[in-house]
């Protein structure tokens, strides 16, 4: 994963070898939990944070264990060898797969890999070394985090490091997967021969985008790598728990105001900060499911428990949970020129325009404000058409479905402004003429983005 501090810290960690390391575990190999079309429910497990017993066993299929680290001779630095075991145990006895995995950004240092990749002995040695170390935990896999193989010939070396660990990984029925880059340059250090050797690439779609891993960047750079071939079954959408600019856990940022579950920017110690809450997460899950191979998460030990996990909204929404529609405060909502909020000709169809008109008191002008932020008139909930970023996306009524477009989150100045957008709900071109259609746009609280909600 691509935390400078978590590195830092994991690198510290991972230096330090135990008595345990050499302790034989015997249990049997697990019996992966199965999801719905085979599909995958991956968590990350640190080395140096959280508490092994409160994983959320029942709602993963995989846990990636980080870091163990290499030298540039192929031999493995040390691991903390009880937790491990413990972890190793308890997840098979979950039916949950656990994988080591090798490397993550150790402060962008990556010679021992680009050293070791280079020569045939030493990735001999390397690959022999992880072998033993998996037989040794019983571990279920290997996860290789090298962050990063450039373009040309450290690439090369790569795909050859690859296709030597998979050959000995898949003999013994072992899994072989990794972490990879969401974009830039670095995406060409991992060739498209390594696509066969893996069962699947986990992407790490977050530290971009902004705000950080929205919704349509984070798709883009799942698109980018099918675009190079990679098989929908094998592209694994990275999910951050965490936010950006600023590095704070989701349980930290839950923890200072419970409503920020369900969003995705708020101001957290006198910057914006945004991060991925409980609809954006929904929807990410909702677009895998139909278009990638599984999700994935950074990290475990940075999920909260309860009402408010992000790890339990991505497996109801895999399970296809539904929950009841949340209650709220029910009536009009006007706007310029005394306008409501209207769905046109009252319509219950999927991508009916919503628009301003003259109050009338009829239900298309009836609209509950919700506890989850969403806006609920005829059963469905006002939505920003493909879940759009851009100034000037239509809203529209759509099924509700718990995703980043559909949060509408009421302002002190009477803005309502969409965290996903980070803009506001605004009638197009200031006008209040029966039939004004409504729309997103940067927030500045002008007459046609102030609205006045049910008492």
């Amino acid at each position: 994963m691509s935390s400078p501090l978590r590195r830092a810290l994991a690198a510290g960690l991972l230096a330090l070898a135990t008595a345990a390391a050499t302790l034989t575990v015997t249990s049997t190999a697990a019996q992966a939990v199965v999801l719905p079309n085979n599909f995958k429910s991956v968590g990350y497990m640190p080395s140096w944070a959280g508490n092994i017993n409160t994983i959320q066993y029942n709602k993963l299929t995989h846990i990636n264990y980080a870091f163990i680290l290499p030298n540039s001779d192929g031999s493995l630095q040390g691991v903390d060898g009880a937790r491990l075991s413990s972890l190793v145990s308890q997840g098979h006895a979950n039916n949950v797969k656990v994988s080591i995995a090798v490397g993550g950004w150790n402060d962008g240092n990556d010679s021992a890999f680009e050293a070791l990749a280079a020569n045939s002995g030493s990735r001999t040695n390397f690959v022999n070394n992880l072998v033993n170390f998996v037989n040794q935990y019983n571990l279920d896999g290997v996860d290789m985090d090298w962050e990063y193989p450039d373009a040309g010939a450290s690439a090369n070396n790569y795909t050859a490091l690859m296709t030597q660990l998979g050959g000995a990984l898949r003999s013994r029925g072992k899994l072989l997967t990794a972490a990879v880059v969401s974009e830039g340059g670095s995406v060409q250090g991992v060739q498209t021969a390594v696509f066969n050797q893996v069962d699947w690439l986990n992407i790490m779609a977050y530290d971009g985008g902004s705000p950080h891993a929205n919704y349509d960047w984070s798709i883009n750079a799942i698109n980018g790598w099918k675009a190079r071939g990679l098989p929908a079954s094998k592209a694994v959408l990275g999910i951050p728990f965490y936010s950006r600019p600023v590095y704070y856990n989701y349980s930290y940022l839950v923890g200072l105001d419970p409503a920020n579950a369900n969003r995705d920017c708020a101001t957290i110690n006198g910057s914006q900060q945004c991060w991925n809450g409980i609809p954006t997460v929904k929807r990410k899950t909702q677009w895998a499911l139909a278009n990638a191979g599984g999700v994935m998460n950074w990290e475990l030990s940075q999920d909260t428990s309860g009402s408010t996990s992000l790890l339990s909204a991505m497996y109801d929404t895999i399970m296809g949970g539904t929950t009841p529609p949340p209650t709220g405060r029910t009536g009009r909502i006007t706007g310029i020129g005394g306008k409501c909020v209207d769905v046109a000709a009252a319509s219950t169809a999927n991508g009916a325009a919503i628009q301003l008109y003259t109050c009338n008191g009829t239900n298309a002008q009836t609209w509950t404000v919700a506890s989850d932020s969403t806006l609920r008139a005829l059963g469905k909930c006002a939505d920003i058409t493909s879940g759009s970023t851009a100034n000037g996306a239509k809203v529209q009524l759509w099924d509700c479905n718990g995703s980043g477009a559909q949060v509408w989150q009421a302002q002190s100045n009477g803005t309502l402004r969409n965290p996903q957008s980070n803009k506001c709900l605004d009638a197009s071109d200031n006008s209040s003429a029966d039939g004004t259609r409504l729309q997103i746009w940067d927030c500045f609280a002008g007459a046609n983005q102030r609205w006045t909600l049910p008492a």
